[in-house]
């Protein structure tokens, strides 16, 4: 299974996400803002990383930046619990702005889990290259 990332400065959305994501069998940690998340991400290798665009300190854009200057191709789903409310409509898209940066797709809190999952295995198998049908030699694979 895929070793996940959940960059969030909220300890209730990370466990839930941890909870939801190591039940599939994926192996997860979790930073609680943007220069933990780089440090982390500079250690470990990562398939994926689930990341909160509003946090103190570093906010989920810049850190999504230095991220992609590192490993470009890391797959990025993107977070934010604030509200768009009409009376906000003067306000930024936000997560419409991430996924214009770089990130694949991006998801408003609260979520559902069957949508967070749903997000996860496509992020994953889009990231997955397809199998050869040839060895490496240039003879037909043959499985065994």
């Amino acid at each position: 299974m895929a070793r996940i990332l959940i960059i969030d400065d909220d300890a209730g959305v990370q466990s839930t996400i941890r909870l939801l994501l190591e039940r599939e069998g994926h192996s997860v940690a979790v930073a609680s803002d943007g220069r933990e998340g780089l440090a982390a991400f500079s250690t470990e290798q990562f398939d994926l990383l689930f990341l909160d665009v509003f946090m103190p300190g570093m906010d989920g854009l810049e850190t999504m930046r230095l991220i992609h200057r590192k490993q470009p191709k890391v797959p990025i789903i993107v977070i934010s619990g604030r509200p768009f409310a009409p009376e906000l409509a003067s306000e930024p898209d936000y997560l419409g702005m991430a996924t214009k940066l770089g990130a694949v797709c991006s998801l408003p809190k609260p979520f559902k889990p069957a949508t967070l999952l749903a997000m996860v295995a496509s992020c994953l198998a889009a990231a997955t290259p397809p199998l050869s049908l040839f060895a490496p030699n240039g003879n037909a694979a043959t499985g065994t």
